[in-house]
């Protein structure tokens, strides 16, 4: 099944970006939601209505928000307010989670290109990711994965972009992408990830045993839990299989579209 992009203003949507900064700030900060809703008066509820984008707060509660995030009213709400295609979709997770996998498949079925954003950088820059790193440093990557970023969102209205699974400590442009973007979180155990890199012959975890690899596994899926929990759509690619995970994404964009008509 094909699906045409929808250029629509959803407010919906402006609702849930909401609630993924609000979110996303507070967990910056390390302000448990009791701890916000008494500096902001307001119920610790009302909060988790907001974050999960189902509330729609006043000007006065966006006010006292943002005085009690240290930001201003006028950076709470300053939010994308433009349309965006429902078939331009971002696949997020860590190595393993199945984006390789999947993304060819949902692209095909869509009647979209695929892309890795790591390919994209890779063949811009001229050279690996690992010589970026040792060249350029950190900064130099992050520089060149923004504008990769900016690249693909400027030459795409539609499309399926597989990211890196460390995007999301790159506050910027997740952002660029969770406000421009239908952004799925291919979710696995720490098991499943394990298996699935090294059934695609990659040994690297085994260099420091395996008790050391599954333990940095559960350090990375803890750590960015919390960020990509942001996305528009969480699918269990340990529980699924591959045609049972396409189903639920074509069924979450048809229902998307459905909602606008």
């Amino acid at each position: 099944m094909h699906y045409i992009a929808r250029m629509v203003l959803d407010s919906a949507h402006l609702l849930k970006l909401l609630g993924k900064r609000v979110r996303r700030l507070r967990m910056q900060q390390n302000m448990s939601l009791q701890s916000l809703s008494l500096e902001a008066l307001l119920s610790r509820r009302f909060l988790v209505e907001i974050e999960a984008g189902r509330a729609n707060p006043s000007i006065s509660k966006l006010a006292s928000l943002a005085h009690s995030l240290g930001i201003t009213l006028r950076s709470l709400c300053d939010l994308p307010v433009h349309t965006i295609p429902y078939n331009r979709i971002c696949l997020l997770g860590i190595r393993g989670a199945g984006k390789s996998t999947l993304g060819p498949k949902l692209a095909a079925q869509i009647g979209v290109s695929f892309q890795e954003l790591d390919d994209a950088i890779e063949n811009k820059a001229g050279m690996p990711t690992r010589e970026i790193f040792e060249i350029e440093g950190r900064d130099g990557f992050l520089k060149r994965e923004a504008d990769s970023v900016e690249d693909w969102l400027r030459e795409n209205e539609d499309g399926v972009l597989a990211l890196p699974g460390s995007i999301v400590n790159h506050n910027f442009a997740y952002e660029r992408l969770l406000s421009t973007c239908t952004t799925i979180w291919l979710s696995a155990s720490a098991d499943t990830h394990f298996e699935r890199v090294i059934a695609q012959g990659d040994t690297r975890p085994l260099e420091g045993g395996h008790s050391n690899a599954m333990k940095h596994l559960d350090g990375l899926l803890k750590d960015r839990t919390v960020a990509y929990e942001c996305a528009d759509l969480t699918i269990d690619t340990s529980t699924n299989s591959i045609e049972q995970c396409l189903q639920q994404i074509t069924s979450f964009l048809r229902e998307r579209q459905q909602a606008d008509d």
